[in-house]
């Protein structure tokens, strides 16, 4: 029991996905990785994501995530210094 508690504390500190090995995420999946509505993620993430596309399926790779926020929390701080 204490090992399966550890395993389940040990995931939750592991960044969405690495705690299953996955590489990419689907819409709703990478929303909730990032906090908003799938709404959201389709008006204002995914047209700045390069994203797998099989059929009706939508990959996103949890990479492009990263590097989506670290774009975007970088013009944050660059808009503040500047004003």
């Amino acid at each position: 029991m204490a090992a399966t508690r550890r395993a389940i504390e040990d995931r939750s500190e592991q960044p969405v996905g690495a705690a299953f090995g996955r590489l990419a995420l689907s819409k709703c999946e990478a929303a909730d990785a990032l906090g908003v509505s799938v709404d959201f993620l389709e008006e204002h993430v995914m047209p700045e994501l390069r994203i797998v596309r099989r059929g009706r399926r939508r990959l996103i790779p949890v990479r492009e995530l990263e590097r989506w926020l670290e774009e975007n929390a970088a013009r944050v701080v660059e808009g503040r210094r500047s004003a």
